[in-house]
């Protein structure tokens, strides 16, 4: 009967430190990430759909703007998983990279900007947690992680570049790397 009751308590205990834990994030991190949502919505707002579809066109057009500066602002605005319809301003050929790129990022600036993917903060919070029971800055922790993922991804997604024309070679697949959108006009005029 002993071992069944010290399971039952052990049982309860998880969930009753499940619950402490959300209560902490309740008062830490949850008005953060709440708080860079509006601030994203706002600055989405402010800028206008328009001038976010021309600086995504616009960054599609060399490698470093599509796969540094396409990946972090798309995750930054509009957070994981809208951050990869990004996408569809790049030629065909590029989405794969743009994909591999864009995907690695959002789980390397975790740390230093939660609201990216609040999926996975939980995998953060734990590691912050053992850094900080070490006595170090957990924000050090994450500055690094980011700009050590900034340059992988970029890499990754140069590098599915390469893959990408490899198999289209193999394979006898010509994918465009021309930008080919549709408006709301043409939709309806269609």
């Amino acid at each position: 009967m002993k071992y069944i009751t010290d399971f039952a308590s052990g049982f309860m205990g998880l969930f009753q430190t499940g619950g402490k834990t959300f209560i902490g994030w309740m008062s830490s991190i949850v008005p953060v990430v709440l708080l860079l949502l509006v601030l994203m919505n706002t600055i989405i707002a402010f800028l206008g759909e328009e001038r976010m579809n021309k600086l995504a066109r616009a960054s599609s057009r060399n490698v470093v703007t599509r796969y540094l500066i396409l990946p972090f602002l798309s995750a930054f605005m509009l957070g994981n998983p809208m951050a990869f319809t990004m996408a569809r301003f790049l030629p065909e050929f590029y989405k794969p990279s743009y994909y591999a790129a864009q995907a690695q990022f959002c789980h390397t600036s975790n740390g230093v900007f939660p609201h990216i993917n609040p999926g996975e903060l939980f995998i953060w919070l734990g590691i912050a947690q053992g850094v900080q029971k070490l006595g170090l800055n957990s924000m050090d922790l994450a500055i690094r992680y980011m700009l050590v993922g900034i340059v992988m991804n970029f890499i990754g997604g140069w590098v599915t570049d390469y893959t990408t024309a490899y198999v289209c070679k193999t394979s006898g697949v010509e994918l465009s790397k021309e930008i080919k959108l549709t408006t709301n006009a043409d939709e309806a005029a269609a």
